[in-house]
Formats: C-alpha cells, structure tokens, sequence
C-alpha cells in the first residue's frame, strides 16, 4: 500500500501539496505515482518565475518504463525547483514526500487548496483504480 501522508492535499493526477509556513506550497508526485512509473532517469523541471494555471503541464518525469507529465495542483508563481533532481532523479523514488519534492509555488489563490483531495479522499481514490 501507498503511503499517504495525513497533512497533505491531493489531486486526481497523483501530485500532492505541501502547505509551508510562509504562504508557499511545495508539491512533488506521490508515492502511488513514483511506484508505478518505477526507477526515474530524468526530471525536466519548470523554469522558476513561470505563473501556471491549477491543471496545467509544468514537468516531466522520466522513469524506466514512461514517462510522464506532472500537473500544478493549484494556480501560481514556480519560485523554486528541486535543483538535486537534475543529479539525482531517484530522489523521486526514495523520498517522494521529502528530498524528491519538484516545485514550490507562490499560490494565486490560497483558497484552492481547499478543492483539494484530502489523505482519505486520495487513498480512496487509489483503491478505486485498483479495482
């Protein structure tokens, strides 16, 4: 089973959130996602200072078997991106909640992150397209 960690916020594409203190998200694909692309080769990243619209193609992620698009949660700013990806791209892999995160964003609209998918609402959601 998926680790699905309680205090993040989910999207059907298997991104996740991380609220930060400063008003900034960080998000990154979940465990499900990196478990079903497998070993990853290469992570093309957005370029910082890129304003992206909740749903839009901001990434790529690049495993053995596929490779992948990653989607922006929510609407806003790119401010930073995981620079360690380009060196090591199993980061994705072996901590997809930590040291493999992808982006952080400067939201638009913080209150988007309410239309999220909670932990509950993601694992369902897993279970779902495992049937």
């Amino acid at each position: 089973m998926s680790k699905v960690p309680a205090n993040l916020k989910y999207i059907k594409s298997h991104e996740w959130v991380e609220p930060q203190a400063d008003g900034t998200v960080k998000i990154g694909i979940t465990d499900h996602a990196q478990d079903l692309l497998g070993d990853m080769v290469y992570v093309d990243l957005p370029q910082p200072g890129r304003v992206l619209k909740a749903g839009q193609e901001c990434a790529v992620v690049e495993s053995v078997k596929a490779a992948s698009d990653v989607y922006s949660p929510i609407a806003g700013e790119v401010i930073a991106v995981n620079e360690a990806l380009a060196a090591s791209p199993e980061l994705v892999n072996k901590d997809p909640y930590g040291e493999g995160w992808i982006m952080r964003l400067k939201p638009a609209n913080p209150v988007e992150l309410d239309n999220l998918l909670d932990a509950d609402g993601y694992a369902a959601l897993i279970a779902a397209e495992a049937h």
